[in-house]
């Protein structure tokens, strides 16, 4: 029984995690929980969606089993239509008899009336409408515009542990608008130390690593470190500015209910955390995202909301994430850490295909 077990797991452990799952014997059960969809669809056969109403099982891997989800739900969805345009004609047919049958006096259409009428209230309650998949809260990030090209410059900056061992040299580069730079490197190869560099370049640092003045930066790390767990939802997003109703809305929107709204951060869930995190950058309106493991603690629904509002927005980002399908979808450019030099790839195809080798 394995909830979320690649939560924190470099993509070298991912692999071997699901090659040890691979090779069980068929005696042995396995119940997987996880968000996400690669590890999904490499290491289980079967899937099963959860719903309220009623659950769905697939005897195939996640992905195929989501695409069988869409048609089983269209179908429901069609059925739905043709029910409610029967009972739509049926009614117009009861009231039409209603009609005449009260001009003439005639019991028998009275009777056909109440017939056609009970027969639509019946197909109406039998009938149920196809289910809308409805994430925890919503997911929406703004993308401020700057004139400035390039946000961050690296003039052959050297990345080093905090004790001051060297680990690579990042050579001469560039981060422009619009660029979703992804951060490839084996775990301990220095990502940690890459992205808090940049971090303090954006918050004036001044080094080899140079950020524009009109630069504002959304940071999020992988633990949610600028979530006080003494702080509460309310009193994190209204002092953004927000009046206390439009908090209220903005935090039922990212799923946190208005009985949460005012308890610690402490006790909210993975999930919750992740979204106050993404609505608290949103309402700073930076134009350039710094993310650390941003899809940790979100559910696939979230994960994809996130993914398109990087997307839509043309967002800057610079972002680490070990979840091949959001790397994937998101990523415009890839940048590996390769022994003691950073360079670019066209893809990171290769680099997971080493790591899933070990």
């Amino acid at each position: 029984l394995l909830d979320e077990p690649t939560n924190h797991l470099d993509l070298g452990r991912i692999a071997r995690l699901a090659g040890w799952m691979a090779d069980l014997p068929r005696a042995v059960a396995v119940i997987a929980a996880s968000h996400d969809r690669a590890f999904l669809d490499e290491a289980m056969g079967r899937t099963l969606f959860l719903r309220a109403e009623k659950s769905r099982f697939f005897a195939l891997p996640y992905s195929a089993a989501r695409a069988a989800l869409a048609e089983a739900d269209g179908a429901d969805a069609r059925l739905y239509q043709n029910r409610m345009r029967e009972v739509e004609q049926l009614r117009r047919q009861a009231a039409k008899l209603k009609n005449i049958g009260i001009n003439s006096g005639s019991d028998l259409l009275v009777v056909k009336t109440k017939q056609l009428t009970e027969r639509a209230e019946k197909i109406e309650t039998a009938a149920r409408p196809a289910h809308q998949e409805r994430s925890a809260g919503a997911i929406r990030l703004s993308n401020s515009g700057t004139h400035a090209k390039a946000l961050i410059t690296l003039s052959d900056a050297m990345i080093a542990t905090p004790d001051g061992r060297a680990l690579f040299a990042t050579g001469q580069k560039w981060i422009e608008r619009g660029d979703r730079v992804v951060l490839l490197g084996a775990n301990g190869a220095g990502k940690t130390q890459m992205m808090e560099a940049v971090r303090r370049a954006c918050e004036g640092v001044e080094g080899q690593i140079r950020a524009v003045p009109a630069l504002r930066l959304g940071h999020s790390d992988q633990v949610l470190a600028q979530l006080p767990d003494r702080a509460t939802p309310f009193d994190l997003v209204s002092r953004m500015g927000q009046a206390d109703q439009a908090t209220r809305s903005l935090l039922a929107g990212a799923g946190i209910r208005v009985d949460r709204q005012g308890e610690r951060v402490a006790t909210l869930s993975g999930g919750q955390k992740a979204r106050l995190a993404m609505l608290i950058l949103r309402l700073g309106q930076p134009n350039f995202y710094l993310l650390d493991e941003p899809t940790n603690h979100l559910d696939v629904e979230g994960q994809e909301a996130l993914e398109g509002e990087l997307l839509a927005q043309g967002a800057t980002c610079l972002l680490v994430s070990h979840d091949r399908s959001f790397v994937r979808n998101v990523g415009s450019r890839f940048w590996q850490i390769d022994g003691k030099r950073l360079i670019e790839v066209e893809d990171p195809e290769t680099f997971f295909r080493v790591q899933a080798q070990g």
